[in-house]
């Protein structure tokens, strides 16, 4: 975890390949632990407790994919600071003084939960702020980071269309290993979202989670977890375009308490990787526009 006393110098980054050699790409949009200055001087929560909303190490867990020839994608700004994952204008007009945009979504589940564009609740519903925050600083977030980082990714997403004829969107996120403190019970240690069969050919899902079982990793699909704005927005099969999320337990590869990479880390990283080579090798043909296919 950084802090960042002004401005972010690099709010996000794309590392490309030396060698482009599929059309997959990798993203993690909430390892982000850069946190600004300003924001930590208005919230009433500490940084350990701010952690518990981020995905922790999934940038480093995927960046051994680079390598491999696959672009990878990865946020330097805090989720709870702004949250790309979201509608652009997800808000919740309890946190804001001032009045919110009139095409602002003020009603979604996911802003009734506090976890909009710009989050109210980390954890367990904890608050992050102590008072209302100004309108203008949820506007400036939005305009300022998370329009210029989906403006990458999408350019990123289109560029392996194009080079490929196809382009496959892995969206990597973690999950607390239980549930909360009133569900104790241990989850999967995979969930793969692909909006139940909409955002990807059934072919992505089904080579994904047949390689993580061959791994020996027990995984589900679509719950608790069916994949957020991106997986849904960027997903378009019919069209050429295949987006999955993958969600990874945390206790398989770090101290959820301390915030600590675990001696497994190293082994998850290399099956993240023997993953995208599996993803890889999906024939080209197999993930291009159905139309093309009929011709």
């Amino acid at each position: 975890m950084r802090e960042a006393k002004d401005e972010f110098d690099l709010p996000f980054e794309i590392l490309e390949p030396v060698e482009w050699r599929g059309p997959a790409v990798f993203n993690s949009p909430h390892s982000g632990s850069v946190y600004p200055h300003a924001f930590l001087t208005t919230t009433r929560l500490d940084i350990a407790t701010l952690r518990r909303s981020e995905d922790s190490f999934v940038d480093e867990l995927i960046g051994g994919v680079v390598e491999l020839g696959y672009p990878m994608m990865r946020a330097h700004f805090p989720r709870c600071y702004v949250d790309v994952n979201r509608e652009p204008y997800e808000l919740d007009p309890r946190m804001f003084d001032g009045r919110l945009p009139s095409f602002a979504n003020t009603r979604s589940m996911r802003v009734a939960g506090g976890l909009g564009t710009v989050a109210r609740v980390v954890g367990e519903s904890q608050e992050i702020y102590g008072q209302r925050i100004p309108v203008e600083d949820a506007i400036r977030r939005i305009e300022g980071l998370y329009k210029p980082y989906h403006r990458a990714l999408r350019r990123l997403f289109t560029r392996q269309h194009r080079d490929f004829g196809a382009a496959v969107l892995i969206d990597c996120h973690s999950m607390p290993s239980t549930a909360g403190a009133k569900d104790e019970r241990p989850r999967a240690d995979i969930v793969l979202g692909d909006r139940y069969g909409t955002s990807c050919a059934t072919l992505v899902t089904d080579v994904i989670e047949e390689t993580l079982r061959g791994l020996g990793y027990s995984v589900l699909r679509n719950k608790p977890y069916a994949g957020g704005f991106i997986t849904e927005h960027y997903g378009d099969p019919a069209a050429g375009l295949h987006a999955a999320q993958i969600e990874i337990n945390r206790a398989l590869y770090m101290d959820e308490r301390r915030y600590e990479r675990s001696a497994s880390f190293q082994n998850v990283a290399d099956d993240l990787e023997f993953l995208a080579e599996e993803v890889g090798a999906i024939p080209v043909q197999e993930l291009r526009p159905y139309r093309a296919a009929a011709e």
